[in-house]
């Protein structure tokens, strides 16, 4: 069986980082690559070895199975992990691999072609008795297929990219006027993910929870499972909050789940780290989602509770070695809990930018995780226990969050004896986390996770639909509360105020979202300075942190009026920067409030901007494939005559 002593990790960011930090404790060298954007990143500084592939586009560089196998060969690699998300469910890039004579870190090529595509594994599990929803696969580009399933199937159904996960190409879809724009746009976006734009519906679950199983077999016929996690908060179908174990399951349904997964597993002839995910409705009852064929974006909360490193059992097990342990021999020690840190506001809007200051939370004694110097981590049985915190990341002053990526910035995990201190210790380093210089969902991941609803354990997939407005409310409020303050404990002290128009001859007139408020300036006295963090994002601009709370301050002296209700013309300005992919509207079209008139892509997902309210379309300023700055002019609108 080979050995591995070189590793190519065909990825970048904090799971190019996690691999880097286990093959190296392991005494692999290890080759990064990377795009034009990321050629000073952590991950390439910290690798063996870095190698250029050039291109700032994911599909001109990442996406590139040519240069990720010319960089595999040119490096003197023997294997190549391909973390998650790019090519990492791509049957092609391991056949390719393969073909070259390197070591896949991944399932059988077959495997991931039967289970990596959404169609094949629903056949697979219906053959095994695993329960699935009623769907329709089809590659029709036409899509009369599935239009006309659909009236068989009922609504609300969901519309599915059939290859790739991380909840890209997936539209729920209520009625059936909204289905044939759901799959054009679904097949769009999926085709620029995955490069396949096959889709599939199925039967939704409006109330449904998300968890799923971490399975692991070798090359000798042996495969187990590591637990369950739940998965239900989400945004964009994408999960931002995991945990292990999954709240409120019976023993009885979480061994029928384990069985399940494992047999899936098993009749795919599967090697390595896989997740089997389900749906679970309101009455307990499971029916297979999907099966990720690659390591996930939340193994750390599994490697919490078990004592496990998922990438050094990968790694292992593409050697050749047997599973270290059998079934009954995993060991479960507490509750872990992860947040994905994005790099978004509470609305969920991606956002480019500079990290100007960076502070982590402090993780405390006892913290582990493969980012650390000494993992605790061993081959075989899990302990646990002890750790009170984690954080994988790719973030320092001075990272720029590009467009061309994923906005995630890094995981933050707790563990704890219990459910409700491992919540508590995670909203506590939150609260303490500093970032400055570009919005993030830092204060919205702690008030989710405070939620009474998600507290008792009872959130399900809409939780964020339902309560997400009232927690946006309940940020805005918290932030109303100490803008005053913070414009004296931050701007004075830091010496913004010679930036402000004649500051000692006026009211300091600082503006916060769409308030405004005038404070004189006697009143500085007696404010503690040194209590927030501040960051100059251009002259007038600030990015402020008072305790647990973020604060996008501006000098107002000189804001515009407020637009008038009967403002003859209307802009539509794109809140981040990106790529146009569709218009809508036409010079002269009249259109009505909440109609979709440019689609954007940004962050490898697709953003339809709406129009405000009806109106007439004036002037159109963009074209499809045109690149966009944020806050550039897309169209305009007139008043309907």
């Amino acid at each position: 069986m080979p050995r591995i002593s070189r590793l190519l990790v065909a990825n970048r960011g904090e799971i190019a980082r996690r691999i880097i930090r286990t093959a190296q404790r392991m005494g692999i060298e290890t080759v990064a690559v990377y795009s034009v954007p990321d050629r000073g990143a952590l991950h390439v500084r910290e690798a063996t070895f870095a190698l250029p592939i050039g291109g700032s586009a994911a599909a001109d560089s990442y996406l590139r199975i040519d240069k990720l196998v010319s960089a595999a060969r040119q490096a003197g690699a023997d294997a190549v992990h391909p973390g998650y998300g790019f090519l990492s469910e791509n049957a092609d890039f391991a056949q390719a691999l393969e073909d070259a004579g390197l070591t896949w870190i991944g399932p059988p090529t077959e495997a991931i072609r039967t289970l990596g595509n959404k169609a094949r594994a629903r056949e697979l599990a219906r053959a095994r008795g695993i329960p699935v929803l009623p769907g329709c696969e089809g590659n029709d580009p036409s899509d009369l297929r599935l239009i006309a399933a659909a009236g068989e199937i009922g609504f609300p159904l969901m519309v599915k990219a059939a290859a790739g996960g991380g909840g890209r190409g997936m539209r729920l879809v209520s009625d059936a006027a909204q289905l044939p724009a759901a799959l054009h746009s679904a097949r769009s976006e999926a085709q620029s993910a995955f490069g396949s734009g096959e889709l599939l519906i199925e039967a939704a679950l409006p109330q449904a929870r998300h968890v799923e199983v971490q399975v692991f077999a070798d090359l000798h016929g042996n495969c187990i499972h590591l637990g369950e996690r739940d998965g239900s908060v989400q945004r964009r179908h994408q999960k931002i909050i995991e945990e292990t174990p999954a709240p409120g399951l019976s023993p009885q349904l979480r061994e029928a789940m384990g069985e399940a997964a494992i047999e899936l597993a098993r009749a795919a002839g599967y090697v390595g780290a896989g997740t089997v995910e389900f749906l679970l409705d309101e009455d307990s009852a499971f029916y297979l989602m999907e099966m990720n064929t690659r390591l996930q974006v939340e193994h750390p909360v599994t490697e919490m509770v078990t004592g496990l490193d998922l990438v050094e059992w990968q790694l292992r097990i593409a050697c050749g070695e047997r599973l270290p342990c059998r079934q009954q021999e995993v060991r479960f020690d507490g509750h872990a809990i992860e947040v994905r840190l994005c790099a978004e506001d509470e609305d969920f809007t991606p956002h480019a930018g500079t990290v100007l200051h960076f502070l982590p939370p402090p993780l405390g004694e006892g913290s582990r995780g493969p980012q650390e110097n000494g993992s605790p981590f061993s081959w075989g049985a899990g302990g646990g226990g002890g750790a009170p915190l984690r954080f994988d990341h790719a973030i320092e002053r001075g990272l720029t969050v590009s467009t061309h990526y994923d906005p995630l910035l890094g995981k933050l995990i707790s563990h704890a004896p219990t459910r409700a201190e491992a919540i508590s210790r995670l909203t506590s380093a939150l609260g303490r986390l500093q970032i400055l210089g570009l919005p993030t969902n830092r204060r919205f991941l702690a008030s989710a996770l405070r939620h009474p609803v998600f507290a008792r354990g009872e959130a399900r997939i809409p939780f964020l639909a339902e309560h997400g407005e009232s927690l946006r409310r309940q940020l805005e409020q918290e932030e109303f509360g100490v803008a005053a303050e913070a414009a004296f404990s931050a701007l004075l002290p830091h010496g913004a105020a010679p930036a402000l128009a004649s500051p000692f001859q006026r009211p300091l007139r600082i503006g916060h979202r769409d308030m405004h408020f005038d404070v004189p300036l006697c009143e500085a006295e007696g404010i503690a300075a040194g209590q927030a963090q501040v960051a100059t994002l251009a002259p007038g601009r600030w990015h402020v942190q008072v305790g647990a709370v973020d604060l996008f301050l501006r000098d107002a002296s000189f804001d515009p009026p407020p637009a008038s209700e009967t403002a003859v013309t209307d802009e539509l300005h794109v809140p981040f920067s990106g790529k146009v992919v569709a218009v809508h509207a036409q010079p002269g079209a009249s259109v009505r409030k909440g109609e979709t008139l440019v689609v954007v892509e940004s962050m490898k997902l697709e953003h339809a901007l709406v129009a405000q309210r009806d109106g007439v379309v004036r002037s159109v300023e963009v074209e499809t494939g045109q690149q966009v700055a944020s806050g550039q002019v897309l169209l305009t609108l007139e008043a309907p005559g």
